[in-house]
């Protein structure tokens, strides 16, 4: 599903250049649900952004879903981010003045479907998360862990082949994290969802199939 091929990237300003990935290449299967761990540094947001297609490698090779990412203009990668990739943020990124039900019908507005579709799409969305009886609310009114599972279903309200969760339990204590992990959990066994979190909880990362660890850049068995 998520092929990354000896991806070298680095970031230069006027006095110093520094590498964030040096050869890396990651292999993932469809269907797996893996994480990324590694020290503040190592290059795990830049490795997310690469799958994500957020960001583009100096050198190497990415497939997603085994095309070869040839461009990495907005037109060429819009569709393929929108159709086949979730993704889920640590800080939630709500719109406050949109309802529960809006922000999770927001990545279907760039799809060709109808409004009545969408608000269908999105309803089904919340009720894999347990929140369809807070379509009408707005984040605000929410839990912390309330917000999580709405950017969940944002994220999944597309039916993404590819689920991407950067940190997605940081700012929640250990029983909402849980209660997160376990909705992952199920996406993937249930939706057969491919999963890559980034995380520093081991407890967390340890519930995952496989761990791929980072220091300075490189892998590391």
């Amino acid at each position: 599903m998520i092929r990354i091929e000896r991806v070298k990237k680095s970031y230069r300003t006027d006095t110093i250049q520094t590498t964030a990935l040096n050869d890396v290449s990651v292999h993932i299967k469809s269907g797996e649900f893996v994480s990324i761990m590694g020290p503040s540094g190592c290059g795990k947001s830049t490795l997310m952004n690469m799958i994500g297609l957020l960001d583009k490698p100096c050198e190497g090779k990415i497939y997603i879903d085994a095309q070869r990412i040839e461009s990495y203009n907005d037109k060429s990668i819009a569709p393929i981010r929108n159709e086949k990739i979730g993704f889920i943020f640590q800080s939630f990124h709500l719109i406050n003045d949109l309802s529960v039900l809006d922000n999770v019908e927001l990545p279907l507005l760039y799809r060709k479907i109808s409004a009545k579709e969408r608000r269908r799409l999105a309803l089904e969305a919340l009720d894999k998360v347990s929140l369809n009886a807070r379509a009408k609310h707005f984040p605000n009114q929410l839990s912390g862990g309330q917000q999580q599972r709405v950017a969940i279903a944002r994220a999944i309200v597309g039916n993404p082949k590819i689920l991407l969760a950067d940190e997605p339990t940081g700012n929640l204590d250990s029983a909402m994290g849980n209660e997160i992990m376990t909705i992952l959990d199920d996406l993937n066994k249930k939706e057969k969802t491919t999963i890559v979190m980034v995380t520093h909880d081991d407890e967390k990362a340890q519930l995952t199939e496989r761990i791929i660890r980072l220091f300075d850049g490189q892998l590391v068995n």
